[in-house]
C-alpha cells in the first residue's frame, strides 16, 4: 500500500521551522527545490512515494536538460534526502537506505574560483579610488575590507554592530551559523573603517549598508 502522507507538506514545514530559526538562507534553497521538484513532477500535491528512485534519476535528467549545473543539481538532490532523511527519523516513512545513491550529490571542481593574491591586489588597488564614481568607491572599500578581515562574507560585513568594534579587534557573530569570530584588525583595514563607518547614530551598523528598518525574512532579502 503506497505512503498517501504528503512529502510537499512536510517540506513546506520544514521551511516554515527554518524561517522561525531565522535561517533564511537555507529556507530559500529549500524552497526553490521544492518549487523545481513540484514543476518537475506536473502536480501540486507531492506523496512520500513519490520519492523514488526511478523518479530521482529523472529528475536529475530534468535538471540537467534545462542546463543547470552539476553543483546545482547535488543541492537539490541534497535538500531532497536532508528532507526525506528528517522525515524517517520522525517515523513519517520507512527508510530506503540506498535510495539517492545512483543521483549526484558530490561537488565539482572544475571551474577556478579563487583568485591569487597578485590578482586581488591589483583588482583592488590598480585604478585610485578618487578616480572612481562614488558608488563604486564604496564597493570596492567592502571588497578590501572583506578581503583583510580574513576573507569575511559580504554579509557579516554588512551586519557588523558598531558594538562590534572595540579597539583594534572585531568581535561578531556569523549571521549564517551564529558562530563566533574575533578578528585583529589590520591597520590599513583600520583606517578604511574610520573613514567609511556609518555616521548615522541612530543605526546600530558599523558600516552604511543596511538601513537598519528591515528585519527577519526582509532584512535577509
Amino acid at each position: 500500500m503506497r505512503n498517501k502522507k504528503k512529502f510537499n507538506e512536510f517540506m513546506n514545514k520544514t521551511i516554515d521551522e527554518l524561517k522561525d530559526e531565522k535561517r533564511y538562507g537555507t529556507a530559500h534553497i529549500y524552497q526553490s527545490t521544492l518549487n523545481a521538484f513540484s514543476e518537475f513532477c506536473g502536480c501540486e500535491v507531492i506523496y512520500f512515494h513519490q520519492l523514488n528512485r526511478a523518479n530521482l534519476k529523472e529528475f536529475e535528467t530534468y535538471l540537467r536538460d534545462k542546463q543547470l549545473s552539476w553543483n546545482t543539481v547535488s543541492t537539490y538532490m541534497r535538500t531532497l534526502r536532508a528532507t526525506y532523511n528528517k522525515a524517517v527519523d520522525k517515523k513519517i516513512i520507512t527508510e530506503n537506505s540506498r535510495l539517492f545513491h545512483h543521483v549526484y550529490t558530490g561537488v565539482k571542481n572544475d571551474i577556478k574560483r579563487a583568485l591569487e593574491v597578485e590578482e586581488i591586489n591589483k583588482l583592488l588597488n590598480e585604478v585610485p579610488l578618487k578616480k572612481l564614481p562614488e558608488d563604486l568607491i564604496r564597493c570596492r572599500v567592502w571588497a578590501n575590507l572583506m578581503f583583510q578581515l580574513r576573507g569575511m562574507p559580504f554579509v557579516d560585513l554588512a551586519h557588523l554592530h558598531k558594538s562590534d568594534l572595540k579597539g583594534n579587534t572585531l568581535s561578531y557573530r556569523r549571521y549564517k551559523t551564529g558562530g563566533q569570530m574575533i578578528v585583529d584588525i589590520p591597520t590599513t583595514a583600520m583606517k578604511l573603517i574610520n573613514k567609511y563607518q556609518n555616521t548615522n547614530q541612530d543605526s546600530p551598523y558599523l558600516f552604511p549598508i543596511l538601513s537598519g528598518t528591515k528585519t527577519g525574512e526582509d532584512l535577509y532579502r
